[in-house]
């Protein structure tokens, strides 16, 4: 077939789709003008035809946080069977890659969606396994276990709903759950994040409580310090989650044009 022929051939083909922004110039320009060819209709773009938008999930950062998901269940076991020592290793790792992850991502430029959402899902999970469990054993006290967990789950139905609302149709789950496709971001509070560190204390030192000399633990009452640090906990975690009721700036819905940016970075 002759190069003007192939060039007919792509402008037939193509159309019909001009006005749907899938071919923004002419094709073959040498041999096809504008003067040439009959202008395409316009017509309404249908929402299924937009084009959907996806961002590379696959980075270093994003498998650093998913290993702190791996990481919980352990966490968790090791706690109910009282083997503090690797509960604690544990422990310090997933705040480690938590801190090594979000550098990472700023560096090198990785930022996805997708970390906006596991990164802290990844916290949450972690905490929800140590905070449960530290219970079960008696470490927790059930007040403070009963503020954080609900604290969490109010948070956790919020995100479900602002997912579904802001993923672009066709809304199946199969897509809900391809968390390359960016639809909302979530940014945490200054008060959440506080809170968020004041219970990664408050879980790490009843971790490693019973990893340090008796001695040691009863001259300083330690104990007792944390039985204080229970009702500061519990005062930040009320508060952080008062914080996102009517805050625009913690969920912030993606237009079309800034999932496509998100994807180019």
């Amino acid at each position: 077939m002759s190069k003007q022929r192939r060039c007919w051939s792509l402008y037939l083909l193509g159309t019909q789709y001009l006005s749907y922004g899938i071919l923004q110039k002419w094709i073959c320009t040498d041999v096809l003008t504008s003067s040439s060819l009959p202008s395409a209709p316009r017509t309404h773009i249908p929402k299924r035809l937009l084009p959907q938008v996806h961002e590379n999930i696959y980075t270093i950062p994003n498998a650093l946080t998913f290993s702190r998901l791996l990481a919980a269940p352990m966490v968790g076991y090791f706690v109910l069977t009282h083997n503090p020592v690797p509960a604690v290793c544990l422990f310090a790792y997933a705040g480690i890659t938590d801190l090594i992850d979000g550098y990472l991502a700023r560096r090198f430029h990785q930022q996805t969606v997708v970390g906006t959402v596991i990164d802290p899902m990844a916290d949450k999970i972690l905490m929800t396994t140590c905070v449960v469990t530290l219970t079960l054993n008696g470490t927790l006290p059930i007040w403070l276990a009963v503020v954080v967990l609900g604290r969490d789950v109010a948070l956790a139905i919020s995100a479900i709903y602002f997912r579904w609302i802001s993923l672009p149709p066709p809304k199946t789950m199969a897509r809900y759950w391809d968390f390359s496709l960016p639809s909302a971001e979530v940014h945490p509070t200054e008060i959440s994040k506080i809170n968020t560190f004041l219970q990664l204390l408050l879980v790490g030192n009843a971790m490693l409580l019973p990893v340090l000399p008796v001695g040691l633990v009863d001259a300083w009452n330690l104990w007792g310090v944390m039985e204080g640090w229970y009702y500061l906990v519990g005062g930040t975690t009320i508060w952080s989650g008062l914080s996102y009721i009517g805050n625009k700036e913690a969920v912030k819905i993606l237009t079309q044009e800034q999932a496509e940016e998100k994807k180019k970075k």
